[in-house]
C-alpha cells in the first residue's frame, strides 16, 4: 500500500492537512480511517471520531467499487471542525463546484430507497459537496466541532435509549448508527463471519429494540437452511416479525428476522444491516467458489494423471468409478460399446458396498423406462441423459476422437442433486476417461500387433533330432508394443546337416522387423537350394546394402553334423557378431570363434570360419547383444560374467542352460530390458 503525505498548510498554526494517494484495493478504507484518526488525534478533535470515520468508510468504499483507480485522500483539520476529501481519477464531465448543505428534513427511511453513501454524508456532515475536474471526481464533507468552540451543528436526534423496546419514531443517535456502519469484518483477521454476523445483529437488534432477531442461511451445500446468527429470544412465530430476505446469489438464500415493534426507523435499519450482511456473504459465496473450483481443478489434473498412467483397458476402466465414486456421486457405472452397438457393464461402484448387488440388478432390467433405455440413449444421442428413481442419477457418453465407446452413469449425492459444476466436472471426467479407454485401446492393439509380429520372426518349436539338443530363450524389450530384431532360427540343410541362425538386426519396430523377416527368408531359399554358408552370407550382404534400407544385420551360423564317434562337428561363421560361448561338459567355458563383418554396411564382407568338434556333454552357447550390453546403473552384464555364469551350467541339458541364463541376465537389474534378448543352446547330448 503506497502513500503519499502532504505538510502542514501554512496560515494557521492549529491547522492541520495530510494528503494521501491510496491504491483501489479493499484495503483502501482501513488505511484512509488510519489517517482520519491519526489527524483527529493531532487536532485535539476525539468528538468528531465516529461520525468521521463513518464518512470516511463510506466515501472510499464507494470510490473503489465504482471508480476503480487511485484515490487521493485529502484530511484538514482546525480547531474547529474536519474537511475530507476523497478524489478518484475516473472520466467524467467538467463542471461547476456544486455544494450541499445537510439536509435537516431528510427522513432515515429514505436509507431504503436511495443511495445510501451520500445519504448518511447529507445526515451526518456539517457541509458536504462534489467536485467535477478535468483528472477525475471528488466529494468532500465539512464535520463542525459542537459546543462553544464551533459552530453548533444541528441535532441529529435524540440519545439512544437503553430500553429493550422503543416507543413510537424515535430515531437512533448519531453515534449509534456510527457504530452499527463500522463494524465491518477484517478479510485478513481470524474473526469468524458468524461472529461478525451476530454482531451486526445484536447492534441493530439493541438499535431498533427488538426482543430477538435470528439471521438464517442456506449454502445450497445439502445441509438446508441454518441458523447463521442468534441474538436475544428465539423469534416467536406468532408474532409479527421484520423479515428482511438476504441479497446473495445462489446457491446462497438466507433471510434476516427481527421480533421488533414496527417503527419508522425498524425496517431502514434491518434492510440496511441485511445489506451490509449480504456484501460479505457474497464475499464469502465468492471465496468459497474459488476454492472449491481450484479443488476440482486439482482433482481433474490428479485424475487425468492416474488415467493416463494406465495403459491397460480393463484396469482403466475399474478405476474411473474408483474416481467419481463418493466425491461425485453415490454410485458409477461404466458401460462399453461393443462392435453391434451393445452396452456391455464394464466397471461399477457404490458408496455402500452392500447395495452392489441391487445395482447391478438395476442396471440389467430391460423395458422402455429402465436405466439399460436410458444408457442406450445416452450412447446414440452423444448427449446427457438424466434417469429417476430409484437410483436417481444421470448418464453422459464415452467419446473420444469422434468413437462412441460408451456411457458413464452417475448417482445422485446422499443429500443433494448435483449442481452445475459438478456436472461441468463430471463431464470433463468423462471426457478424460473416454480418451484413456481408447489410448489404452489402441495401446492394447500395437500390442498385439507386435506380439503377432514377433512370434512370426521367431520358430514356433525347435527341431528334435537325436544325439543334439537345442533350446532358445527369447525376452522382448520392456516395451511390450515394439518389434525387435533379435531372432533365432534352426534349418535343415539339404546334406542332412542341420543349421543354426542367431542374428541381430540394428534398430526396433516395423522397420526393423521387415528386414529380420528379410533376413530369414533369404537365409532359407540360399540354404534350401545347396549354396555355400560362405556364397549365402555374400549375397545376403548384397541383399541388405540395396534393400536394407540403411539397416545392418550381425549374424552367426553354425553347420552341425554328426562326427567321428560321438563328436559333433560344427562350421561357425560369424558375420560381425558376438563370439558364442564353448561350455565342456567337463567343466569350463571358453570363448570361441572369431569375428566377421556386419551385414549391410559394406559391399565386401569378411566371414572367417571356425571349425571345432563338440564331444558328449559340450554345448555351444549363441546369443545377442541384449545379454551381453543388460544395464544395472552404469554397469554393464559384460561377456565375462556370462562366462561366469555359463562355467557352472556344465553337464546340463540345453534346456536348463538357455533357462538359467536367461535368469542370470533378468535378475542382473531390476529395470526391465532395453533390448531384445535372445539365448540359442546347441549342445551334443550323445550319452
Amino acid at each position: 500500500m503506497s502513500a503519499e503525505a502532504g505538510a502542514t498548510r501554512s496560515g494557521g498554526a492549529d491547522e492541520h492537512v495530510r494528503r494521501v494517494r491510496l491504491p483501489a484495493d479493499r484495503r483502501t478504507p482501513a488505511a484512509a480511517r488510519a489517517v482520519v484518526r491519526t489527524m483527529l488525534l493531532e487536532a485535539r478533535l476525539p468528538e468528531l471520531l465516529n461520525e468521521a470515520l463513518l464518512l470516511t468508510t463510506e466515501l472510499t468504499t464507494n470510490a473503489v467499487e465504482h471508480a476503480r483507480t487511485e484515490l487521493d485522500i485529502e484530511v484538514e483539520a482546525d480547531p474547529n471542525g474536519l474537511t475530507v476529501t476523497v478524489t478518484d481519477f475516473a472520466s467524467g464531465p467538467v463542471d461547476e463546484l456544486i455544494v450541499g448543505v445537510r439536509n435537516t428534513t431528510s427522513d432515515i427511511a429514505e436509507v431504503a430507497t436511495r443511495g445510501r453513501g451520500l445519504l448518511l454524508v447529507d445526515h451526518f456532515s456539517s457541509r458536504w459537496g462534489t467536485t467535477y475536474l478535468p483528472t477525475g471526481k471528488g466529494v468532500w464533507f465539512r464535520l463542525d466541532r459542537p459546543g462553544p468552540g464551533g459552530p453548533a451543528r444541528p441535532s441529529a436526534g435524540p440519545p439512544p435509549v437503553t430500553e429493550p423496546e422503543r416507543t413510537g419514531d424515535s430515531a437512533p443517535s448519531a453515534a449509534a448508527m456510527s457504530e452499527l456502519m463500522q463494524i465491518t469484518p477484517d478479510p485478513y483477521a481470524d474473526e469468524p463471519l458468524a461472529e461478525f454476523a451476530t454482531g451486526l445483529l445484536t447492534r441493530v437488534g439493541e438499535m431498533v429494540g427488538a426482543a430477538g432477531g435470528t439471521v438464517r442461511l442456506d449454502r445450497g451445500d445439502g445441509l438446508g437452511t441454518q441458523m447463521f446468527a442468534r441474538y436475544g429470544r428465539q423469534p416467536r412465530e406468532d408474532n409479527e416479525l421484520l423479515r428482511v430476505p438476504l441479497a446473495v446469489h445462489r446457491p446462497y438464500t438466507g433471510e434476516l428476522e427481527l421480533d421488533a415493534a414496527p417503527s419508522t426507523y425498524a425496517r431502514p435499519l434491518a434492510v440496511l444491516a441485511a445489506e451490509r450482511l449480504s456484501l460479505h456473504l457474497e464475499n464469502d459465496r465468492l471465496r468459497r467458489a474459488d476454492v472449491r473450483r481450484s479443488a476440482w481443478l486439482t482433482f481433474l489434473a490428479e485424475a487425468s494423471e492416474l488415467l493416463a498412467q494406465s495403459l491397460d483397458v480393463e484396469l482403466t476402466m475399474a478405476l474411473i468409478p474408483q474416481l467419481v465414486v463418493p466425491r461425485l456421486g453415490q454410485w458409477c457405472a461404466v458401460h462399453t460399446t461393443d462392435e453391434w452397438g451393445r452396452l456391455r457393464l464394464a466397471a461399477s461402484s457404490h458408496a455402500d458396498e452392500a447395495m452392489l448387488p441391487q445395482l447391478h440388478r438395476i442396471l440389467q432390467e430391460t423395458g422402455p423406462d429402465s436405466l439399460q433405455s436410458r444408457l442406450r440413449e445416452a450412447s446414440r444421442s452423444a448427449a446427457q441423459v438424466p434417469f429417476g428413481g430409484p437410483m436417481e442419477g444421470f448418464a453422459v457418453p464415452l467419446i473420444a476422437r469422434g468413437q462412441r465407446l460408451g456411457t458413464l452413469a452417475v448417482g445422485r449425492h446422499q443429500r443433494h442433486r448435483h449442481d452445475p459444476d459438478e456436472v461441468s466436472v463430471l463431464e470433463d471426467v468423462a471426457r478424460r476417461a473416454a480418451l484413456a479407454i481408447e489410448n489404452a485401446r489402441i495401446h492394447a492393439e500395437r500390442r498385439r500387433v507386435a506380439q503377432t509380429l514377433q512370434q512370426s520372426l521367431l520358430p514356433p518349436v525347435l527341431p528334435v533330432v537325436e544325439g543334439i539338443g537345442f533350446a532358445a530363450e527369447y525376452v522382448p524389450t520392456g516395451d511390450d508394443a515394439e518389434v525387435g530384431g533379435d531372432f533365432y532360427d534352426v534349418v535343415p540343410l539339404p546334406d542332412g546337416r542341420w543349421l543354426v541362425v542367431v542374428g541381430d538386426v540394428s534398430g526396433k519396430g516395423v522397420q526393423a522387423a521387415a528386414v529380420t523377416g528379410l533376413v530369414r527368408d533369404v537365409i532359407r531359399v540360399l540354404v534350401g537350394d545347396g549354396k555355400p554358408l560362405p556364397e549365402v552370407l555374400s549375397r545376403l550382404n548384397e541383399t541388405l546394402v540395396e534393400r536394407g534400407g540403411g539397416r545392418y544385420c550381425t549374424l552367426a551360423l553354425a553347420a552341425v553334423s554328426p562326427g567321428d564317434g560321438d563328436q559333433l562337428d560344427v562350421s561357425l561363421h560369424l558375420a560381425g557378431h558376438d563370439r558364442p560361448v564353448l561350455l565342456h561338459g567337463g567343466g569350463g567355458a571358453t570363448f570361441i570363434g572369431t569375428g566377421g563383418t556386419a551385414l549391410g554396411l559394406l559391399d565386401a564382407i569378411s566371414t572367417p570360419t571356425a571349425e571345432l568338434a563338440l564331444k558328449p556333454g559340450d554345448a555351444l552357447i549363441f546369443y545377442t547383444d541384449g545379454v551381453t550390453e543388460r544395464r544395472r546403473g552404469r554397469e554393464l552384464f559384460g561377456t565375462e560374467r556370462l562366462r561366469e555364469s555359463a562355467a557352472p551350467l556344465a553337464g546340463y541339458s540345453a534346456d536348463v542352460v538357455a533357462a538359467r541364463l536367461r535368469a542370470a541376465t533378468i535378475a542382473f537389474s531390476v529395470e526391465p530390458p532395453r533390448d531384445d534378448i535372445a539365448i540359442l543352446v546347441l549342445r551334443n547330448d550323445t550319452p
